[in-house]
């Protein structure tokens, strides 16, 4: 390639790449209904509601997205977050949660025990420390400081689950069935602010000790209020070998819409993983949503789905999908 050809090209592309991170607000674009709330799961229906409520209430994003998600923390039916989730393999029940708001900041909170909220934990380490994420006994040492309540985690139903595990060891998720999963959150108000919040009990029957994608900000969460947010959902080591969530962001700052974003990492993912022995059971999803309001999920599997609520909608909304 002759030097003038090469600066020409350089050129060309560079006006493409400013022309893509342009347009993500211009007004000519289409802008979708706002506000809006998209969840992972079917105890995403629930979650936005009670968002929503916030929300219409002008209690602020931020609270709206924190007191949605603490629904699936507080039902102890919902076996993969909060209250009642699936143990590790000690028959300990440890929780991972993160919180982002439309100025990045973010808080976490990591293999915390005893708690019933680490969602609420997470805020509070957001705006009451220096800090981003806390973990184990200094997370709980945290919670109890703040006023939270220290108590026993680990349900009947879930205790026997654990009790019948015990007799094989064997550990190889089932995919789509909640005892590898969470419930992630991502909200655009009325002024096309964006926030987002993670919260889950982890992977059934893990090494006590493990803690997945769904507290890093980044992996199983992540937001730039220029741009859009995504979150994850699925086997968490895969997402943090990918920097999932983010990822999904800049591939959408670069000017793709949320389902190509979340497209192209799941086929990452996908490539990653393909000849790894956690491949047989490996299920992964993305949901994301973009400055003007776009929203998408996909998933390497079928059989991820995700909760929709507008003004106009309140629904499940089956994914799309990489293998059958």
């Amino acid at each position: 390639m002759s030097r003038r050809k090469f600066i020409t090209n350089t050129f060309l592309g560079s006006i493409a790449t400013s022309s893509i991170g342009f347009n993500l607000n211009d007004s000519n674009l289409k802008k979708f209904s706002v506000p809006r709330i998209i969840s992972t799961w079917n105890h995403g229906l629930g979650a936005n509601k009670v968002a929503w409520t916030n929300l219409k209430d002008g209690k602020g994003g931020l609270t709206a997205v924190e007191q949605g998600v603490r629904v699936s923390e507080d039902d102890p039916n919902e076996r993969s977050v909060g209250l009642g989730g699936l143990p590790d393999r000690k028959g300990n029940v440890t929780l991972d949660a993160c919180i982002m708001d439309k100025n990045n900041d973010c808080g976490a909170v990591s293999f915390l025990q005893n708690i019933k909220n680490p969602i609420s934990v997470a805020r509070l380490v957001m705006e009451k420390t220096p800090h981003v994420m806390l973990t184990g006994k200094g997370a709980y040492d945290f919670a109890i400081e703040q006023g939270f309540k220290s108590e026993n985690l680990l349900t009947e139903k879930s205790k026997e689950d654990w009790l019948k595990w015990l007799e094989k060891s064997n550990y190889k998720p089932t995919i789509n069935i909640e005892n590898h999963d969470t419930i992630s959150m991502l909200l655009i108000d009325s002024n096309r602010d964006i926030f987002g919040a993670c919260t889950t009990s982890g992977a059934a029957w893990k090494i006590h000790g493990r803690v997945g994608d769904s507290p890093i900000i980044g992996a199983g969460l992540f937001l730039d209020n220029d741009v859009g947010a995504a979150a994850a959902t699925g086997l968490g080591e895969a997402v943090i070998r990918t920097a999932g969530s983010a990822m999904v962001v800049e591939i959408m700052r670069q000017g793709a819409s949320p389902l190509e974003a979340c497209k192209e990492v799941v086929n990452r993912i996908s490539k990653i993983h393909r000849n790894r022995p956690e491949w047989e059971y490996l299920q992964v999803g993305f949901i994301a949503l973009n400055k003007n309001g776009e929203h998408a999920g996909y998933s390497l599997k079928k059989g991820f789905n995700y909760a929709l609520k507008d003004d106009e909608n309140e629904k499940m909304i089956d994914a799309n999908f990489k293998i059958k």
